[in-house]
């Protein structure tokens, strides 16, 4: 499975603060943005990734992670012209894709919670059809809401409804077989000039072939589109972070504990970070034995 990273998008509601750099490049904390949902992607084993964003911000993305080798990865980057809806990353990364399934993650979303990694690694697992999570909010009229039975089949989607038939909220991580990209051709743009992903889940839903994971009682998945959401992330992460003393979504970390990279590559990756807390606990991992 390969994955795509959607980091685009004019961030407005952001203003000032993203007038001139892409909202995904933004920290949360300790780290750019981008990190929480490449970690996302490292933990479901996915080496393979595209990242798709502005023109006139790609080369940011390209200094920030380089060609990823040094995560034992690979990466390439695509530019999105102008805003054509989510599911166009599939038609955007159709060379990239391939004969693949593929995992496409919004560039802005951070999950946090145990028993995560368990869901991710079953969902990247699939062969055919869909899978999409399932995130209880209060205010589901803001978000897609999804709809779905005792047995967790899912019966209905709908797009920012006045009247929500559920409180689930459809997060942005979504895993895909390779047909997504031939279903994403096909979709009609909605009034808003896009090619929806609700209207592509609608597609595997008609089909019989949409699962969902639901992310329980103790999950995070935080908002990071507002001032006050990215306060409140950064301040998630760095009480957990202190509290713990394990840090959240280090890609080096996770990198090393998939055996992705030696010890040895770990030590001069925190060696170039060496004057801050994030290169001292790079350096305090490799001296742990990995599990």
């Amino acid at each position: 499975m390969k994955g795509i990273i959607l980091a685009g998008g004019s961030g407005s509601r952001l203003y000032p603060i993203t007038k001139g750099i892409s909202k995904q490049l933004l920290p949360i904390y300790d780290k750019p943005m981008i990190y929480y949902p490449l970690s996302v992607l490292m933990l479901s084993k996915i080496r393979e990734v595209l990242i798709i964003s502005n023109p006139e911000y790609i080369d940011f993305y390209k200094k920030l992670l380089g060609d990823g080798s040094n995560l034992g990865m690979r990466f390439e980057y695509k530019t999105q012209e102008k805003p054509k809806g989510l599911a166009d990353a599939f038609i955007v990364g159709e060379e990239f894709i391939e004969d693949d399934c593929v995992c496409l993650i919004l560039g802005d979303n951070v999950f946090y919670g145990q028993g995560f990694v368990p869901k991710l690694l079953s969902a990247s697992s699939l062969n055919e059809g869909a899978v999409i999570f399932g995130y209880f909010v209060p205010d589901p009229s803001e978000f897609g809401v999804v709809e779905f039975d005792e047995s967790y089949n899912v019966i209905s989607l709908e797009e920012k409804p006045k009247s929500p038939k559920s409180h689930y909220a459809v997060p942005g991580l979504y895993y895909y077989d390779n047909s997504v990209i031939q279903r994403a051709k096909k979709l009609k743009p909605s009034s808003r000039g896009e090619i929806e992903i609700t209207d592509l889940n609608m597609e595997y839903l008609k089909d019989g072939e949409l699962k969902i994971e639901l992310l329980g009682r103790g999950f995070a998945w935080l908002d990071t589109g507002s001032y006050e959401g990215l306060a409140n992330a950064s301040n998630f992460v760095q009480t957990m972070q202190k509290r713990t003393g394990l840090f959240i979504s280090c890609i080096e970390e996770i990198a090393y504990r998939n055996k992705w990279i030696s010890k040895d590559q770990l030590v001069s990756l925190g060696n170039e970070f060496s004057k801050t807390e994030y290169g001292k606990y790079l350096l305090q991992i490799a001296e742990e034995v990995i599990i």
